[in-house]
């Protein structure tokens, strides 16, 4: 009987087998496609976080050890490609003597490198001028000292003679806060800035300078292991790299009886990137299970539309004998083929748009594909099979209102997901969370409520405006009244008849309306924004960073200008200050020319905008901008008198300079993170006597980044370092230029279009098919095409009406949402939504399109198939 049943299903119902399995395909792509961008980001964050790690691991050799031992046990570490002894010792000064003059610095480090250690941590040294087989200057010792290669220096040892060296080459330390770091200290105790003098010796040098002050002063010479790991052998998922490397590196400090502490920096860098893969698991989810629920849905909408049919042979196949047993496992065939087809197809999809997929991902999806199967064809035949009289119950449903808008369930669920959102707010809750010693972050999962339940809300608010409406006859032969005449009234009962149809389908339209708006539009600002935190991370497209201690005036701004490519140049002061005893970043800035050099948005200020704050501190030479933390700290108000001690160029003391406070700042190009100060460039040369830039910042229009840094490294040598803005964008640990999604984007569009276009017209479509027999009796009554044509696209017109405008307003509301929930994504937060109008025009003309095909191809067979139609009835 079960084939007799197949072979006719296929036969007989082949377009609504395949309808049914076009939403399952359209389910199980979605899943695999976004599971392969899952795993391939974790992957790509992975080999990212490693790539940028100059030295793996630093392994210290504790004080009274030997490093033989030590060496040997580091490199017969699972998982080291190499490992290079460097000697670290201190040096009370260095001093030269160049041009007639004598320069001596304050304290250093010299350090010992082994021979092949540039090539083996190519990362670590970047060579600026010179050669670098012999002694090497760090780029500021050479500008403190103004020697150049060729040049000779003393290197001053604690009890003995200076130990005279000729320099061969400078470099520049790119990560020497890794470097230079007190291995095994907590964070706390770090050295705020790496040493302004540093020299590089061979490690024949080192030994012929350092060995006898060794055994005299241990205290004064130490030694690291700098290892390099295997990369390649690291798990794909950061979390699973961050706790394997962590282990080894433990691993081997009690392998050596605490002779060795490992300073794991590769660790460090996967710390920070599984914070960066838990954010792209949270995207995910965020945008990947709306997408799977509509194809669910659409494949449900696809079975209820044929309910009636598959009832009336439920009923002649009880009448033959067939007991409920037989006809629920009739119905799991229905639902395996649908299932089977649906996961076949939408692996095939994943496939074609995917260049690379996970088999676990494309297992997980086809299951589900199978389950949402499975679910949407059993349960409506359990509900039939649990009473004879499906008829009467199914007329009395069409009478009375459903149960959840009896209730109220779609207003319940909105409002406790802006209940949700609103207590989210209130905590300052955070959504991911990276315990302090613990291998496993934390995830608020929770704050997903809220978007998730109003999605829901929405879906059934939208049944509920489609129901109300349809049951009043007069309210919408009125409407319909100019678009099909005399057909205002047939048309109204129709419609009123047959509105839990027309409402299921305005719903499914709508949520994918709701769906593709808060996907394009949540895709848009993060791309968006992904290029705000970039440029704020670098400053501008192009930085100038002069080094600590050079003396660079502004007019040095008009020479950047003049490089091909440039369109602005703004120099900006860096200083210290003092507030109180804690010692600040300050800027000095020109604040009405700031803007031609780099993008200030409003988020990087608090209780004003951009322009305002800027405004503000133009109208007052002493004024100032602080951070919230210090407004707070020393109950700051607006006008307040605030001194600060700023170092003095000509005294070379600090002295106390008195500002006014005119604002607060949160973010600022190139400042750090925690608390930070913003003044007039021209007020603070006057109060400390140097009108000094740190940084230039460059404006290249977004255009020739590259190319233009190159310039401007060729004009400025090696006295500065230049960064550009796709520095920025490669770095991982930002949480938001990190995570790649222009692939995500571009999958999740597409689908997102299509879902909106398939819900538009494959359930219209089938919506239609199942009133052939109506448009048939209009024609047969002597409807001429134009009407029947109207009759015909009265309910398509109102689905999409219905659908589209409620659609779009929940997806603007849903695209607040998101955008708030993932406030952790957004540093710093968007000015506003940036909504995605050609996008949109084209998701709306698609689904317009598909409705309008599958309505006219319905009503031309109906028209067509009229004699046969009536014989039947």
């Amino acid at each position: 009987m079960t084939g007799l049943w197949l072979r006719g299903l296929l036969r007989r119902s082949p377009l609504r087998l395949l309808a049914a399995s076009a939403g399952i395909a359209i389910a199980v792509a979605l899943v695999a496609g976004l599971g392969s961008f899952l795993v391939s980001s974790e992957a790509t964050m992975t080999d990212r976080a490693a790539a940028q790690v100059a030295v793996d691991w630093q392994v210290q050799v504790a004080s009274g050890q030997r490093s033989g031992p030590v060496l040997t046990a580091t490199r017969a570490t699972p998982g080291t490609v190499a490992a290079l002894p460097v000697g670290f010792a201190d040096t009370p000064h260095l001093t030269a003597t160049a041009g007639g003059t004598t320069q001596t610095t304050g304290a250093g480090r010299v350090l010992g490198l082994p021979p092949g250690y540039l090539h083996t941590f190519p990362l670590a040294i970047r060579p600026l001028t010179g050669t670098t087989t012999g002694a090497l200057l760090a780029q500021q010792t050479a500008a403190n000292l103004h020697v150049s290669p060729g040049d000779t220096i003393r290197i001053a040892r604690a009890g003995q003679p200076a130990y005279r060296v000729k320099i061969t080459g400078v470099v520049d330390l790119p990560q020497a806060d890794s470097l230079f770091q007190q291995v095994g200290a907590p964070t706390q105790s770090q050295p705020v800035a790496p040493p302004d003098n540093v020299v590089l010796l061979t490690s024949r040098q080192y030994r012929h300078a350092y060995t006898s002050l060794a055994r005299r002063r241990p205290d004064q010479v130490s030694t690291q292991i700098h290892v390099q790991r295997d990369h390649t052998s690291l798990p794909n998922n950061p979390s699973a790299a961050f706790v394997a490397e962590t282990g080894a590196a433990n691993n081997l400090s009690v392998r050596t009886h605490g002779a060795a502490v490992v300073g794991n920096n590769l660790g460090a860098s996967l710390d920070a990137a599984r914070e960066d893969a838990s954010y792209a698991r949270l995207l995910f989810l965020f945008l990947g299970a709306p997408g799977a629920l509509l194809g669910a849905a659409l494949t449900a909408a696809v079975t209820e539309a044929g309910g009636e049919r598959r009832r009336r042979e439920g009923a002649l196949l009880r009448a033959r004998g067939a007991g409920p047993s037989q006809l629920l496992r009739l119905v799991l065939v229905e639902a395996g083929v649908v299932g089977l087809v649906g996961g076949a197809a939408g692996l095939a999809g994943a496939c074609a748009i995917n260049a690379a997929s996970s088999w676990k991902w494309d297992v997980a999806a086809v299951l589900a594909g199978l389950a949402i199967a499975g679910l949407v064809c059993a349960v409506p035949a359990a509900r039939d099979l649990r009473s004879v009289a499906a008829g009467e119950k199914a007329g009395r449903t069409e009478r009375e209102r459903p149960t959840w808008m009896r209730f109220g369930l779609d207003l319940a669920l909105i409002a406790v997901g802006l209940g949700v959102f609103w207590a989210a707010g209130r905590t300052q809750y955070t959504l991911v969370l990276v315990p302090e010693g613990v291998p496993t972050i934390s995830v608020s999962y929770w704050a997903f409520l809220a978007p998730a339940l109003a999605w829901l809300g929405c879906g059934l608010l939208c049944w509920r405006i489609a129901d109300t409406t349809l049951r009043h006859e007069r309210l919408v032969a009125t409407v319909a009244r100019p678009f099909v005449g005399q057909l205002a009234w047939p048309v109204a009962a129709t419609l009123r008849r047959q509105r839990r149809l027309v409402a299921r389908s305005a719903v499914l339209l709508a949520l994918a309306f709701a769906f593709a708006f808060s996907t394009s539009a949540f895709n848009t600002t993060y791309r968006q924004q992904a290029e705000v935190d970039a440029q704020l991370t670098n400053g501008a497209d192009v930085t100038v960073t002069e080094s600590p201690g050079a003396t660079v005036p502004p007019s040095v701004a008009q020479q950047l200008a003049s490089v091909p490519g440039v369109k602005a140049v703004q120099p900006m002061q860096h200083r210290f200050a003092y507030v109180g005893n804690d010692l600040q970043d300050l800027y000095g800035i020109d604040p009405t020319t700031i803007g031609q050099a780099t993008t200030l948005q409003d988020p990087y200020f608090q209780g004003a905008s951009a322009a305002q704050s800027m405004a503000a501190l133009a109208a007052r030479p002493d004024g100032v901008l602080v951070s919230a933390e210090t407004v707070n700290d020393f109950q700051l108000n607006p006008g307040d008198l605030v001194k600060l001690r700023l170092q003095d160029t000509r005294s070379h003391t600090y002295t106390t300079v008195p500002f006014h406070y005119v604002g607060i700042v949160n973010e600022f190009p190139t400042a750090p993170k925690d608390s930070f100060l913003v003044a007039n460039a021209a007020y603070v040369a006057r109060a400390t006597g140097s009108p000094t830039v740190g940084t230039f910042l460059v404006n290249t229009g977004g255009t020739h980044v590259t190319s233009v840094a190159n310039q401007l490294l060729h004009t400025v040598g090696t006295t500065a370092t230049i960064g550009t803005i796709n520095d920025a964008r490669g770095l991982v640990g930002s949480s938001l230029t990190s995570v790649d999604l222009s692939r995500l984007t571009r999958l999740e569009l597409s689908f997102a279009l299509l879902i909106a276009a398939a819900s538009a017209g494959l359930v219209v479509g089938l919506g239609l098919s199942e009133r052939r027999r109506a448009i048939a009796i209009a024609t047969g009554l002597g409807a001429d095409a134009r009407q029947t044509l109207r009759f015909g696209l009265a309910e398509p017109a109102f689905v999409l009406l219905i659908g589209t405008v409620w659609g779009l307003a929940a997806g603007w509301g849903l695209s607040y949402l998101l955008v708030k929930v993932l406030t952790g994504v957004f540093d710093p937060p968007p000015q506003a939504i940036a909504a995605p109008w050609g996008y949109l025009a084209a998701l709306v003309a698609s689904a317009t399109v598909a409705v309008a095909i599958a309505a006219s191809a319905v009503i031309e067979r109906a028209r067509r198939s009229a004699r046969a139609l009536l014989r039947a009835i």
